[in-house]
């Protein structure tokens, strides 16, 4: 089995910071893995330790300082990566959620995975649509904002409902168990056949810390970066209607204010405040 987890590095901005045209200066800014990449990945993870014969797979649209995030993956657990980039990737201003699954679904193709799993969105962009995205351009099965995951073979299934076949024990299709967030709190519970790319919320595992070993191991596994080309693809597949026109801090609506002192003293001048503005009366 093959799991093909996406992942990218988010940037984090200073508490303090200044644009710079359409960015936000690059002093004020570091970069981390995606907080909802991190938990696909240890859910691959968990999935290859109670296996046999699982290769986890992380592919992220990135420049080189993208690496350092996609090593923390290979450190955690995954078998090996992909990167995807090249000067005409970098010379585009925005990549949209379309252009990124455009770009991952090449590699999906290639690596021809049984099971994809992304996270919901990512902590900077927040279009929370490339996985669904991805899933369209593959054709393929797909549940969004998964917050647990169970896998069994369609041979099992069949088995245990006392329905076994010659023909279900030979199959080697996998169906997918999820439960997932809807709105207003509702969950759903439901089957999605394999191959299929799953979203994967916050919450759905504990993602583990990389051990003193896996980052040394990391430094030795299989990363590979593939250009356009590689992909057979052409500058055209780069192509959005989006554009982004401004980036601006947005005026604060009201000022906090903070109490400095001992307990006794501070929830004292709270309770003023609060009578103030009519609270309890």
């Amino acid at each position: 089995m093959k799991v093909l987890v996406t992942v990218t590095d988010v940037a984090v901005v200073d508490d303090e910071f200044e644009i710079d045209g359409l960015d936000v200066d690059e002093r004020y800014l570091t970069y981390e893995l995606n907080e909802w990449d991190d938990y696909a990945v240890e859910e691959a993870v968990q999935i290859a330790e109670a296996g046999e014969d699982v290769e986890v797979v992380t592919v992220t649209v990135g420049p080189e300082r993208a690496e350092e995030a996609i090593r923390k993956a290979l450190a955690k657990g995954a078998d090996r990566a992909v990167r995807v980039w090249d000067d005409a990737i970098a010379g585009r201003e925005l990549l949209d959620a379309e252009t990124k699954a455009e770009l991952l679904a090449a590699v999906a193709r290639e690596e021809e995975p049984d099971l994809i799993l992304s996270g919901v969105q990512s902590g900077d962009d927040s279009f929370a649509a490339t996985g669904v995205t991805l899933a369209e351009k593959l054709g393929a099965e797909w549940a969004a904002v998964v917050n647990q995951l169970d896998l069994d073979s369609e041979a099992d299934r069949r088995e245990a409902s006392g329905n076994a076949s010659d023909e279900a024990a030979s199959s080697d299709a996998g169906v997918a168990s999820v439960h997932r967030e809807l709105e207003g709190g509702v969950e759903e519970l439901t089957d999605v056949e394999l191959p299929a790319v799953l979203t994967i919320q916050t919450g759905i595992n504990e993602p583990r810390y990389a051990s003193l070993r896996g980052i040394r191991q990391a430094q030795n596994k299989p990363l590979e970066v593939q250009t356009l080309a590689d992909l057979g693809l052409d500058e055209g597949s780069l192509e959005t209607p989006l554009r982004w026109t401004a980036t601006y801090e947005p005026e604060s609506e009201g000022e906090a204010t903070v109490f400095e002192g001992g307990a006794d003293e501070t929830a004292g001048e709270l309770a003023a405040v609060l009578r103030e503005a009519g609270v309890g009366q």
